[in-house]
Order: C-alpha cells, then structure tokens, then sequence
C-alpha cells in the first residue's frame, strides 16, 4: 500500500484529481460581468453666446420700429395729409421729411436693423443651427428689399419735394400727385416687407431659445 505524498491534492475514487476541489478558504472567486450595453451620449444643444443672443434681439427690435413707423404713416400721417390743401400736404411732408433726414438715431436704426440681421444670419449658420439662420435670413432679405425700394423710389421722392422749394410760394403741385399714388403705396410695401420680416425674427427666437434651453 503506497502512501499519499503530503499535500498532494484529495483523490477521486477513481484514481483522479478530487472535481470538486474548491478554492481555499478565504479566496473569493470573482464574478465575470459582461459590459453593458451603453447609448451613446446626447449631444449638448449648442451654447448660444451673448453675442449671438445680442445680434438676433437687436435685430428684432431694430425692424419691429421701423415697421412701426412705416405702419404709422399709413394709418395715420399720409390719409391726414390728404384731407388738406397741397400746399398744406407740401410742407407738412418737408418738415418730416426734414425731421428724419436729420435724426442720426434714425438713420443707424435704418441701417443697423439689416446688418445685425445679416450678422445674426451667418453667426446661426455657423453655430450649426441651421433652421433658425434660415428664418433670420428671410428676414434680412425682406428688410433688403425694404431699404432697395426707399433708395429708389422713396428718397428721390423725398429730394424733389424738397427741390420745389418753399410750399407758400409754390405755383406747381404735380409731386402731390406723386407722393398720393406712388410714395404712399410704396411705403405700404415697406410696411408688409418689415411685418413679414418681424414675423420670421419672432419665430428664429422661438427657435433660437428651444435649441439653446
């Protein structure tokens, strides 16, 4: 009868190795996780930035008085004017016309509405929201089409009634005619252009805080 060598490992019946060895006291076997599957992370909308937020609310505010002001003259202004004489109609319409010329706030509000909206359009574009540079751009081209036609139809106007001189010693009222028919429907013009262009600035802000929230 042979002898088992100290610490040799526990036989099966049979002669083998015990199957049922288990690990020393004290060991803990370590359970194999498989990785979870894991969705990938949402992007972060993208940060809007002061000067983005800026440039869009400028622009809104900028062309919302400008439709402000054109809306005015055809409601009010222009059908008071016509209930006058011409030479009434004359001076009334040089001195605002005067008025205005000479108002530098006027003139950056004309000017800067169109730049903070063209500015506005291409910081969108770039800044990956693309569907609110989408609805700030049509405004910007119609506002475009707002100053074309004031360049060219609305200011030569302007000049030559200012050219006539004083309206008390005028003898020749033909721009009358001029400013009832072509001045004033152009300037309706001006007024829908400048409503249809708040109306997309209103909506590119509602955009612009849903993507930025």
């Amino acid at each position: 009868m042979n002898p088992k060598p100290a610490g040799s490992p526990p036989q099966h019946p049979a002669g083998g190795p015990n199957p049922y060895h288990t690990a020393p006291a004290g060991h803990h076997a370590q359970p194999q996780h498989q990785p979870a599957h894991q969705a990938p992370p949402t992007p972060a909308p993208a940060a809007g930035g002061k000067a983005a937020t800026a440039l869009l609310l400028v622009s809104t505010v900028l062309v919302g008085l400008m439709a402000g002001l054109f809306f005015a003259f055809d409601v009010s202004v222009m059908p008071g004017l016509a209930t006058g004489d011409e030479r009434t109609y004359v001076s009334a319409m040089q001195a605002f016309n005067k008025a205005i010329d000479g108002n530098g706030l006027f003139g950056m509000a004309f000017v800067i509405a169109l730049l903070a909206s063209a500015a506005s359009a291409i910081t969108e574009f770039r800044k990956g929201r693309r569907t609110v540079a989408i609805w700030v751009a049509a405004a910007t081209a119609a506002y475009f089409v707002v100053l074309m036609i004031t360049f060219t139809v609305n200011i030569p106007l302007n000049n030559e009634l200012a050219d006539a001189g004083d309206a008390a010693t005028m003898s020749d009222f033909s721009i009358v005619d001029s400013f009832k028919t072509t001045w004033v429907t152009t300037n309706i013009v001006r007024t829908l252009l400048c409503t249809v262009a708040l109306t997309a600035l209103s909506r590119a802000l509602v955009l612009y805080g849903r993507a930025t929230r």
